[in-house]
C-alpha cells in the first residue's frame, strides 16, 4: 500500500551503424525496496546496541581502575605511616 513506485528505466534511442553495438534496454526492477530498508534499520540498531554495550564495559573498566588506584594510594599511606612510628 505504501510502497514507492519506481519509474521505468527510459530507453535511449540507438543510432548505431553496426548491429554489434545495439544494446537492449535494461529491464526494470520489479522487486520492492522494503526488505532492504528493513535490513538497513536492523543493522543500524545492532551497531547502536553494540556501541552502547562496549561503552558501558569501557566505563566499568575505567571505574575499576580508578578505585584500584585510590586503594593503592590509601594502602601506601597506611604502610608509610606505620614505618615512621
Amino acid at each position: 500500500m505504501f510502497r514507492p513506485k519506481l519509474p521505468d528505466v527510459p530507453t535511449l534511442p540507438t543510432t548505431t551503424v553496426t548491429p554489434h553495438q545495439v544494446q537492449a534496454p535494461a529491464p526494470s526492477a520489479g522487486r520492492p525496496l522494503a526488505p532492504y530498508v528493513g535490513i538497513g534499520a536492523g543493522a543500524v540498531a545492532a551497531v547502536v546496541v553494540v556501541g552502547i554495550v562496549l561503552t558501558a564495559l569501557l566505563m566499568a573498566v575505567a571505574i575499576s581502575a580508578v578505585s584500584v588506584a585510590i586503594a593503592a594510594v590509601v594502602l601506601r599511606s597506611l604502610v608509610s605511616n606505620a614505618h615512621k612510628r
